[in-house]
């Protein structure tokens, strides 16, 4: 039996560059949900993690890269969440997720939207632009970010069609309609707004966006 060889040791110098661009992503997530793109600059991204702007230009070349490296990584952990969420079962999913119906792929459409309002009461749901073409092109060409965007969407897309088939969601709306309505939910300003207004509780907030998300604002015929 072949002795597995073992991965060279990452260099101090290797380690403390990976931590620094940790922290700097860490900052500009935080940044990008509290003020957006927009309003964010490189300064204050330096000045947060505590090093100089010159510093910062040697791990990423522009602001549009900051942005991109805080989407890849908000990607990657959205992956991992789905990925997870993807494995579980029926009974699983009652216990862990309020109002579950009986449709499994419509309880994990619930709770990744469930799952993205908590981050973003929480500040941890970067917040882009939807009109920059610089930005855009940096998130394009990024191989990372676009890769963990079509895995994202294609697992989503698969429980939307299969929620439309049990008859949960309504069969006349093309499933890229609601694909595109479960992600504005990310950077959706009536949380904010409710937010701020300081009358409900960050559940009760989830779940107001939550049912007029799912159940409209229509109110049901008995």
């Amino acid at each position: 039996m072949t002795a597995l060889k073992e991965l060279p040791k990452k260099s101090f110098k290797t380690q403390m560059l990976e931590a620094r661009e940790l922290a700097i992503t860490a900052s500009v997530n935080r940044l990008l949900s509290e003020k957006g793109f927009d309003a964010m600059t490189v300064d204050e991204v330096a000045a947060e993690v505590g090093i100089a702007k010159a510093s910062l230009y040697k791990h990423f070349n522009s602001k549009e890269e900051l942005a991109c490296a805080a989407m890849v990584q908000a990607m990657q952990k959205a992956q991992a969440f789905l990925e997870n969420l993807d494995q579980q079962t029926g009974a699983d999913l009652s216990q862990a997720t309020p109002n579950a119906s009986s449709s499994l792929a419509l309880n994990k459409l619930m709770a990744t939207t469930r799952w993205t309002l908590e981050l973003k009461l929480a500040g941890q749901m970067p917040t882009l632009p939807s009109q920059n073409s610089s930005l855009r092109a940096t998130l394009m060409a990024s191989r990372p970010y676009m890769d963990g965007l079509m895995q994202v969407s294609e697992l989503l897309g698969a429980w939307i069609v299969q929620a439309q088939q049990d008859g949960h969601l309504n069969p006349a709306l093309p499933p890229i309609a609601i694909l595109y309505t479960l992600f504005a939910r990310a950077c959706d300003p009536v949380v904010e707004f409710l937010k701020m207004s300081a009358l409900h509780s960050d559940d009760e907030i989830i779940e107001m966006v939550m049912t007029t998300c799912f159940a409209g604002l229509n109110a049901r015929q008995n």
